[in-house]
């Protein structure tokens, strides 16, 4: 899914439990104390980034231009020598925009930061590769395009890293030996199983394993080129209605996600909801999220659902 190797691979509940467990690890009183977070981050980076500024730490915002996307220029005004930590959003869950992480991960170590990606939103919809992006962490989990449950997620860490980051937020299926039940010293496992927690739901295991099956056996660069086929097929329809879409169209920036502004966007996912068409709402738009499993008609139902109700186009 992500080109790692399995001793790189922490398996945790939630992205919430990895990142708690990797900003833990960072030596933030030692000159570098900025951590730099897009505004596109889930709530999750955000808070646990801003939680660190008990711990000193200074948390800097990189924010969008008006047209929705994050020129690569903000985040090089945001790094500097004293930055630990970069996170960024492979794909964003407000509007569907598609960052170039490997330019910002080129950024950070050029700075001597580490980089993070949520790729919370592109794992089993989009190729993912850590070589390729040379990121130093990524993260993902199960309950998006890896069509399993909550309660199951991944955290990928550099091998180079394992010895240097000692994370203080833990549990026992980080030790290097699980069973020796010892409680008398810190002894975490010398490989990313480090930033593992507690025992994790085990039902939720048998879903995830389910869910990425299906995605290996159906190939994501198929599953891609599935998606911009059926993306492209609802941007078509929402400029035949003369709707206002949110997310950018460019070469490389774009994803599952296509959002599109409303003035009352909360209304309109119930208003499709009663047509069995199931949306969600960030921000002031409509989010419609396509995977494998959809088919032309469904972007032509949702299309014919728009115009009934046009007026809660914005």
């Amino acid at each position: 899914l992500v080109g790692a190797e399995a001793d790189e691979v922490a398996v945790t509940t939630s992205v919430s439990q990895a990142v708690s467990a990797l900003v833990s690890a960072l030596p933030l009183e030692r000159g570098r104390n900025r951590i730099v977070i897009s505004e596109f981050e889930f709530p999750t980076v955000g808070q646990i980034a801003h939680a660190q500024e008990l711990r000193g730490a200074e948390v800097v915002h990189v924010r969008p231009e008006a047209d929705g996307r994050i020129p690569l220029e903000r985040f090089a005004e945001a790094i500097d020598e004293r930055t630990a930590l970069v996170c960024c959003t492979a794909i964003s869950y407000r509007t569907g925009y598609r960052l170039d992480v490997g330019e910002v991960a080129r950024l950070a170590h050029a700075r001597g930061a580490l980089c993070l990606a949520d790729s919370y939103q592109a794992a089993g919809a989009v190729p993912l590769d850590v070589r390729a992006l040379d990121v130093d962490l990524l993260t993902a989990g199960t309950v998006k395009y890896l069509l399993a449950s909550a309660g199951l997620a991944f955290m990928f860490v550099r091998r180079d890293l394992h010895e240097r980051l000692l994370p203080t937020q833990t549990g026992w299926f980080a030790d290097e030996d699980i069973f020796r039940m010892d409680i008398s010293d810190y002894s975490p496992a010398g490989d990313a199983r480090r930033f593992d927690a507690g025992t994790p739901p085990v039902p939720n295991i048998y879903a995830g394993i389910a869910g990425m099956g299906i995605v290996e056996e159906a190939g994501v660069a198929a599953i891609e080129a599935h998606v911009r086929a059926l993306v492209d097929r609802l941007f078509a329809g929402l400029d035949e209605l003369g709707a206002t879409v949110a997310t950018p169209r460019g070469d490389g920036e774009l994803g599952p996600l296509v959002c599109v502004a409303s003035t009352d966007p909360d209304a309109l996912v119930r208003a499709l909801g009663d047509e069995r068409i199931v949306t969600s709402s960030r921000d002031a738009n409509l989010r419609v999220s396509l995977h494998l499993y959809n088919v032309e008609e469904d972007v032509d139902r949702v299309l014919e659902a728009l115009a009934s109700h046009e007026h809660l186009l914005a």
